[in-house]
């Protein structure tokens, strides 16, 4: 699932219609299945990934806009619009979009990002005309009544409820907002509570007129699908897309950069029994040249749940040491990127609160030993797990709609799987100690509360 820099080979061929666009194709190998894009007049990218035989297919559209696209008045519009996409159109009512679905026996839904929000559909390949029918016409037809979006409040107040009940997005939303502060990318994808109530319909249709232009849009299909019958589908249904008065094309930084500041958070919840704890420093792009190394070292430490049975016989020295001394009930690493940033770290639970220290102390220790001594047998390991988490993740039409859609609005191309397993494989450890030493070092101990974010829900 992973877009980057690295040996890639696209096959140009020539266009089907030179004046409304331009065709390229990425071969996975020489029999197998391959990429092919396309761009109409408008800037709409269209890519496929077809497979002959499948008799389903996923198609959606990949927005290069989420939250981050918003302000401060207006954050959380981006989401409410993804639940207002659903309320009716002007061809169809909600009851009639929900029957034309059903009766398809297709499958339609989306999803909001800090980055990006989608629309897909997966159907029966006979179907996909009526399931891009349907994708446009909540695309740019939806009537966002004043009605429909009152009653919609209450949903998304009682999903922020659900949300909240989740300690793990609490965290995360709490290091977001540390790691950029007074920034877009630091703010909740669902917005805060005031706005949610009271967010209007024109600031709802000022977010689609700014962001749901063609040049930052892909339409993708995978599965039983034919390029050529997309493309005439593209031109069909999102001809009338408007273009961005300053077109930016896919790939290039479409937001102000993020600056990092370094903080800490410490939250207070005696109703919860175990220490929540996020500790991260800033990570990279989609597109920088250090993405697979900080990929493989994010993959040596890995993840660890105490309640897994061969726990204790994990590959991660970190988690040897955990186990061993009963520090944690589980740890996940993790490798967040985003068009200009990302964080790297790690999140920690434990119920063990009066050794706290002394997890952060082993967990920083781990990642200093990064930057010294990382083993070539694990980072061999790493680089195996990686490889087979990151191919075997490709299964299924809407797995592989969903790489290609993502990789395509945040780098501009996609890497075919072979490409990435040959990224991968270029890894050494002398570029894990090279990653280590931009990333994680801190040659001023007294500084180290401003290289490191931590943010922490704990029962004190």
């Amino acid at each position: 699932m992973i877009p980057r820099t690295v040996l890639r080979r696209a096959l140009r061929s020539a266009a089907r219609n030179p004046r409304s666009l331009r065709s390229f194709a990425t071969a996975h190998n020489v029999s197998g299945p391959f990429t092919e894009v396309s761009t109409l007049s408008n800037g709409l990218t269209v890519a496929t990934e077809a497979n002959p035989h499948a008799q389903t297919a996923t198609v959606g559209v990949w927005i290069d806009a989420g939250s981050r696209a918003e302000t401060d008045a207006t954050s959380g519009a981006a989401h409410f619009l993804e639940h207002m996409a659903f309320k009716g159109t002007g061809r169809r009512s909600q009851h009639k979009l929900e029957v034309e679905v059903e009766d398809l026996g297709a499958h339609l839904n989306a999803y909001t990002s800090r980055e990006q929000t989608v629309y897909y559909a997966k159907s029966f390949s006979k179907d996909v005309p009526a399931a891009v029918d349907i994708i446009s016409d909540i695309l740019q037809n939806s009537k966002l009544e004043n009605a429909a979006i009152e009653r919609e409040r209450d949903v998304i107040l009682r999903e922020q409820q659900e949300v909240d009940k989740q300690t793990e997005e609490v965290v995360f939303d709490h290091l977001h907002a540390v790691a950029f502060q007074g920034q877009a990318l630091g703010r909740t994808i669902l917005g805060p509570k005031e706005n949610i109530l009271s967010l209007k319909r024109d600031d709802l249709s000022s977010y689609i007129q700014k962001n749901y232009t063609a040049d930052r849009m892909v339409l993708v299909g995978a599965g039983g699908v034919d390029h050529g019958e997309l493309v005439k589908l593209a031109e069909k249904n999102f001809a009338s897309l408007p273009v961005s008065s300053n077109p930016i094309p896919l790939g290039r930084l479409a937001h102000p950069k993020t600056s990092f500041v370094g903080s800490e958070v410490r939250i207070r919840d005696d109703d919860i029994p175990t220490a929540h704890i996020a500790i991260a420093v800033e990570g990279v792009g989609w597109s920088s040249p250090d993405y697979f190394p900080m990929m493989v070292m994010q993959s040596i430490f890995g993840n660890w749940d105490r309640s897994l049975g061969a726990s204790p016989l994990l590959s991660s020295r970190l988690s040897h040491i955990i186990s061993s001394n009963n520090l944690a009930n589980s740890f996940m690493s993790f490798s967040t990127s985003y068009s200009d940033t990302g964080l790297w770290g790690i999140y920690l639970v434990s119920e063990n609160l009066v050794n706290l220290d002394d997890l952060a102390h082993f967990t920083l220790r781990e990642w200093t030993r990064m930057s010294i001594a990382p083993t070539e047998i694990e980072v061999e390991r790493a680089k195996s797990q990686l490889k087979a988490g990151l191919l075997l993740s490709l299964d299924g039409t809407t797995a592989i709609a969903e790489d290609i859609g993502r990789q395509l609005v945040t780098s501009g191309r996609r890497l075919t799987p072979k490409q990435i397993e040959n990224a991968v494989d270029a890894v050494t450890p002398d570029e894990i100690k090279r990653v280590a030493q931009k990333y994680l070092w801190d040659k001023d101990v007294s500084n180290r509360s401003s290289s490191f974010h931590t943010t922490m829900l704990i029962n004190l």
